[in-house]
């Protein structure tokens, strides 16, 4: 399994992008995806995570409100629509794939794949 990020890129405060994970290899029948991130000096944090069967969503609490996950089956993608971005979302964000559900969704541990990441730069 391969997954590719794509969509990030610079934005001014209060805009919006939109990521594209695609998943290649095979049709992704596992449990969930999820973004993440991660900013200079700090740790890769959760973002939010949909489950691939039923389409439920989880968010971090810094993005609620914010950002919207979801995923087409039928394209083997998924998506994180991010609006009303700040500064402190400027990080390099990491689509992941889960493919048994073992590991709560919000943990990295929980993800047995993982992109490459793409950069999200968001000026004041």
């Amino acid at each position: 399994v391969q997954l590719q990020a794509s969509g990030g890129g610079l934005v001014q405060a209060g805009g919006s992008l939109r990521l594209s994970c695609a998943v290649s290899g095979r049709t992704f029948s596992g449990y969930a995806m999820g973004w993440f991130r991660q900013a200079p000096g700090k740790e890769r944090e959760f973002v939010a995570a949909v489950t691939w069967s039923t389409g439920s969503t989880y968010y971090a609490d810094s993005v609620k409100g914010r950002f919207t996950i979801s995923r087409d089956n039928a394209k083997n993608t998924a998506y994180l629509q991010m609006n009303s971005l700040n500064p402190e979302d400027t990080a390099v964000y990491y689509c992941a794939a889960d493919t048994d559900g073992i590991v709560v969704v919000s943990m990295v541990r929980a993800y047995d794949y993982w992109g490459q990441g793409t950069l999200v730069t968001v000026s004041s």
